[in-house]
């Protein structure tokens, strides 16, 4: 019988405000990309969030540095752009910043377009907190269940390859 299985949940280390699980587990660590990540996964899975404020900032004067991070996203198996507010927010021009709510959005979009990394909007870090431990949780499930296939498939494949390589 299989024991019950929670991968640990690695917040980073420069995190400000990390989010709070009540599912699994979770520790501080550094990543190279990201602020949220699986231990064993890390060059895997990685989640990168922002509030309202911070997209606003990513979009106009650290436009840069963010593009950079969003270029590195596109090599994980599984990355998103976690948006803790709502699309509503910043139609409504609900931050502080003489960017216009359009740009903001038409940025966000192209940015979506162009890295491949899906971008997913929650009311609160509740939810933003609930849904990084759902998909850590099933993206692991997966990878182990994957890996436990490969392993299967492998029992007595030596032995096998053995005997065609003697025939080579």
């Amino acid at each position: 019988m299989e024991s019950k299985f929670l991968p640990v949940i690695i917040v980073d280390s420069r995190e400000q405000a990390p989010l709070m699980f009540k599912h699994l587990p979770a520790r501080p660590g550094p990543l190279t990309t990201g602020d949220y990540s699986i231990v064993g996964a890390e060059e895997l899975f990685s989640i990168e969030r922002k509030s309202i404020p911070d997209l606003v900032s990513s979009c106009t004067t650290e436009r840069e540095r963010f593009e950079r991070e969003l270029h590195r996203l596109r090599g994980f198996q599984f990355a998103r752009l976690l948006i803790v507010g709502s699309e509503a927010e910043i139609q409504d021009h609900r931050y502080r910043s003489n960017a216009m709510p359009k740009a903001i959005l038409h940025s966000l979009w192209a940015f979506e377009a162009r890295y491949g990394v899906p971008v997913v909007f929650v009311p609160d870090v509740d939810r933003a907190a609930a849904l990084v431990e759902r998909w850590a949780f099933w993206f692991a499930r997966e990878i182990r269940t994957t890996a436990s296939s490969m392993e299967k498939a492998a029992v007595g494949e030596p032995a096998a390859r053995v005997q065609q390589l003697g025939r080579v």
